[in-house]
């Protein structure tokens, strides 16, 4: 990982989706509450509080 400020990379929108290419997508950002209570119930405070970089945010700020 050459530049850890963006570990998967910078986003990029590639195109302007249509509306059936839309739905799924408005689906899916409706789902993820619920999708990242279950993920973090999980996880001890010490993994909680851990950050991703050095001097980067804990999982514990992304998710408040």
């Amino acid at each position: 990982m050459s530049d850890l400020r963006y570990p998967v990379g910078r986003f990029n929108m590639e195109t302007d989706p249509t509306d059936d290419e839309r739905s799924p997508l408005i689906d899916e950002i409706s789902e993820t509450p619920s999708r990242l209570r279950a993920a973090i119930r999980i996880l001890s405070d010490e993994q909680l509080d851990t950050p991703y970089r050095p001097g980067g945010w804990t999982v514990r700020q992304v998710v408040h």
